[in-house]
């Protein structure tokens, strides 16, 4: 009986992302950065890939593709970020982000989906101002903790989804 119950516990402990960590963790993180980004406080933007944070938020393939990325970096003014936009809003331009909403889906695979939606153009006169932006956080487990593997925005106008992990590895190609 004693063997069983060993043998319960590795299944469960090797089952995917363990039930004691918090899934939505590192996606808490980036959204609260992104948030105060965008909030009306005149704060220092916050950089959602600075060391330290691709250190402890990100997985390990991830990281790669941005420090391969990085290599080729946007216009902006630090020059060291390959991309000349906001990958969380999926643009350059929002307002401080209302009615956000965080959603985990189970585990599959080793991957859990969470997936956050707000409005990011809100203080706008646009006909799309009250439309709902969703982005979609892919966390697996990497030395015990839940990370980001992947963030995943929705097109609204080809209605297809664009993986951060591809367009990273584009950049990288010099695309």
């Amino acid at each position: 009986m004693k063997i069983f119950a060993v043998v319960i516990a590795s299944l469960i402990a090797f089952s995917g992302i363990g039930h004691a960590a918090d899934i939505t963790a590192p996606v808490k993180e980036i959204m609260e950065a992104t948030k105060s980004n965008w909030a009306d406080n005149n704060s220092d933007w916050t950089d959602i890939f600075d060391a330290s944070r691709l250190d402890h938020l990100y997985s390990r393939d991830f990281v790669a593709r941005y420090q391969a990325a990085a290599q080729f970096p946007a216009v902006d003014d630090d020059g060291i970020s390959p991309f000349d936009y906001d990958v969380i809003v999926n643009g350059q331009d929002a307002c401080p982000l209302e009615d956000l909403a965080m959603a985990a889906a189970p585990v599959v695979d080793g991957v859990a989906e969470v997936t956050v939606r707000f409005r990011k153009s809100a203080c706008s006169d646009a006909p799309d101002a009250k439309d709902y932006t969703t982005v979609r956080f892919l966390v697996v487990e990497e030395g015990g903790k839940p990370v980001i593997d992947d963030i995943v925005t929705e097109n609204i106008e080809t209605q297809a989804r664009d993986s951060l992990k591809t367009t990273m590895a584009l950049i990288a190609k010099g695309q």
